[in-house]
């Protein structure tokens, strides 16, 4: 009942109680009565544990930015190698041991007895930016060799996935004095199995060959390992040996299961190569773009010193750009601004970072007549990508030559490219900054408490000057574990705040993107949104979390109130949205209960007729679980998922009722073209629940 009706209904009665013969008595009892009707008639939280306001009339909404909630890669966790990156070749190049012979080769074996094969590295490699090569001895001929022969194998990152019916493109180096006759091989982790195999026949490869050789898979083992073995006597070189499944996505070398899990949370923007990883322990091993391109073979590679793993950087400047625009994000550049986490670069000697921050904008969206555009046209785009933001640094902001840094970065940057959007790693969410800077980067960690606590973050943040873009965020420490619930939970509270505040906030993404489940503890960052290993992955309870904001990019914020004794445990929100797998307009309304008890909540529209709500094509969606600890596995990768279901119609007096540690949403189909719309065309003010 709406609350025009509420009102006509105790009008009529007061009129028929003024006219009685004892008009003071009738007036007292009307009163007590007609007050009764209006309560029963109007929400209030008299008769439930909270009340959502959803204003939907025109003139109390706000457009969300169009890349409000994105992704952060970065290379942690093997996230890009022996990840999305779906190269299946570890240390490809030999490089890994260091720039030095000899050196290790990890996670390169040999097969057979020290007596009859033996392995070094040397300087010998046809490539100048990466001149380490593998050189083998066998000492044993056809005779003396084992059967099958001798030879080394890769296991790749904690075993190759290998599939029955799929193709796989071997590349490799090979040098040797005498004629060869090498078997290449997948198998199963042991080399009892043969996956497919083809040998390699020649009588001149005295200077370095290429070669390429195409393996079609017999049987499926997702623990493989590839061998180059022989038993003729002498001496082979290897480099640069590369094994990549041709069923890549569009043939880009992203691994199509990792691509999909993150083109499904329908990200805005993605920012890369990351935030430690971009600075690097020393500036030496810190992620130089320029030495991520070109071809594969001709690419040195670099120790991650501060995740400590070596990438052969196939997954490159170049690599990045395209998953971007494969995502259909905006991508986001963060490039070295003169610091690693021990060393810095004086601003006095800054020019030449400046100059190469210059040179990667230009490989971006520079003419391919340009200088580094010509080099982008070259690698198969001609077309300029669509770099709009750049971040100088990563949380470098109290580095006490930043400042002067940034400024020269800064001033450059704009006379080039005056359109470009620089983010600043300084905090301007409580204080003015004190340079220019059309964003600001903001990080949180913190318990799950705290992260929910923390919607409220941007609420009194100044309307003017620069935006927050919050670029790392995730629930950690205990609470987060491995990811769970609750960590999901309240990162739902965060978001929601974010949402209400996006005429401050203008982007946002939770980090780490990715974990490789082999990564030892050590080595990596947990919790993290997907987790994978050799063939399988699963989403955490957070990254089913992230979903529920797919549709809020570029959608229509609607001004919602919560009335509730509960405000440390519900948040809300509610958006105007046009769902492009039906080209249908959606009214949805989130709701959170961080709490352990039920919430009955009635949910009011203003400013919507209720004729226009289809309830036949409207649905639910619940994320929750028996346990608020509760995680996701490979054994039970959908433990914590959501639940869909249609959302019955209800009366005006009926709320809906929301589980302890939940997160509900409510799609409402809308009938009509556009926000404009909903309202009735006399422009009556409408009331509806559900």
């Amino acid at each position: 009942m709406g609350r025009k009706s509420c009102h006509k209904k105790y009008s009529v009665f007061l009129k028929e109680v003024m006219g009685s013969s004892n008009d003071v008595q009738a007036l007292i009892l009307g009163i007590l009565i007609g007050f009764s009707s209006f309560i029963q008639c109007t929400s209030t939280l008299w008769d439930t544990n909270a009340l959502l306001l959803v204003n939907a009339s025109q003139g109390s909404t706000k457009k969300m930015p169009e890349n409000l909630f994105g992704v952060s890669f970065e290379e942690i966790n093997n996230a890009g190698a022996g990840g999305l990156w779906a190269e299946l070749v570890s240390n490809r190049g030999f490089e890994a041991g260091g720039l030095h012979t000899p050196s290790m080769i990890e996670p390169w074996s040999i097969i057979g007895d020290y007596s009859l094969v033996r392995v070094v590295t040397d300087f010998s490699s046809c490539f100048k930016r990466n001149p380490v090569a593998l050189r083998m001895e066998v000492l044993c001929d056809s005779n003396a060799c084992p059967a099958g022969g001798v030879g080394v194998y890769n296991p790749g990152y904690w075993g190759m996935n290998i599939e029955q019916g799929k193709t796989y493109k071997l590349v490799l180096y090979i040098r040797s004095l005498n004629s060869i006759n090498v078997t290449v091989s997948l198998t199963n982790s042991t080399g009892g199995q043969t996956l497919a195999t083809a040998n390699i026949i020649a009588t001149d490869v005295s200077n370095w060959t290429k070669v390429e050789i195409a393996l079609e898979a017999k049987a499926t083992n997702y623990n493989s390992r590839l061998e180059l073995k022989t038993n003729r006597k002498g001496i082979i070189w290897f480099d640069q040996v590369s094994l990549m499944p041709l069923d890549t996505y569009k043939g880009h070398g992203f691994r199509n299961d990792l691509f999909k899990m993150v083109a499904d949370l329908k990200p805005g923007f993605i920012r890369f190569p990351g935030g430690s990883y971009a600075e690097g322990k020393s500036l030496i091993n810190a992620y130089w773009w320029k030495d991520t391109m070109g071809p594969w073979e001709e690419r040195p590679g670099h120790m991650n010193d501060v995740w400590a793993y070596w990438t052969d950087d196939g997954l490159g400047y170049f690599e990045f750009l395209q998953l971007a625009e494969d995502l259909d994000a905006s991508p986001i550049w963060v490039f070295n601004s003169g610091f690693s986490q021990e060393q810095a670069v004086n601003p006095s000697n800054i020019k030449p970072l400046v100059q190469d921050a210059l040179d990667g904008i230009e490989f971006a969206r520079g003419d391919p007549n340009s200088t580094w555009g010509s080099l982008r046209a070259d690698m198969g785009h001609p077309e300029p990508f669509n770099l709009n933001h750049v971040a100088i640094g990563n949380q470098d902001c109290w580095r006490g030559d930043y400042h002067a840094n940034y400024l020269k970065f800064y001033a450059a940057i704009k006379k080039a490219y005056p359109d470009i959007n620089v983010i600043s790693n300084c905090d301007g969410s409580n204080t003015k900054l004190d340079h220019p800077a059309e964003l600001y980067d903001y990080h949180l960690y913190v318990n799950a408490k705290t992260m929910f606590s923390m919607a409220h973050k941007f609420d009194l943040t100044s309307r003017i000057g620069p935006k927050a873009f919050e670029s790392e965020y995730a629930v950690t420490w205990d609470d987060g574990r491995l990811g769970n619930l609750l960590a999901a939970l309240a990162e739902a509270g965060f978001l929601m705040g974010i949402e209400k505040n996006c005429d401050v906030v203008d982007m946002a993404s939770n980090a780490p993107l990715f974990l490789n489940a082999n990564t030892p503890s050590y080595k990596g960052f947990r919790p993290d949104a997907i987790v994978f290993d050799s063939y399988q992955t699963y989403g955490t309870p957070s990254y089913w979390m992230q979903q529920f904001f797919s549709m809020s990019n570029g959608a229509t914020l609607l001004d919602s109130t919560l009335q509730t004794s509960s405000s440390d445990s519900l948040m809300a929100s509610a958006i105007w949205f046009q769902n492009p797998a039906d080209q249908q307009n959606y009214l949805r309304v989130k709701v959170v209960n961080y709490g352990s008890n039920i919430v009955n909540l009635k949910i009011t529209f203003e400013g919507l007729d209720p004729g226009l709500i289809d309830y036949s094509k409207s649905s639910k969606t619940v994320l929750s679980s028996t346990n608020v600890k509760d995680e996701n596995s490979f054994q039970n990768p959908t433990k914590v998922s959501p639940v869909k279901s249609l959302l019955k119609k209800s009366k005006n007096d009926i709320g809906v009722t929301l589980s302890p540690n939940s997160l509900s949403s409510f799609d409402l189909l809308i009938l009509s073209q556009n926000i404009a719309e909903i309202n009735t065309k006399n422009d009556m003010s409408y009331s509806s629940s559900i």
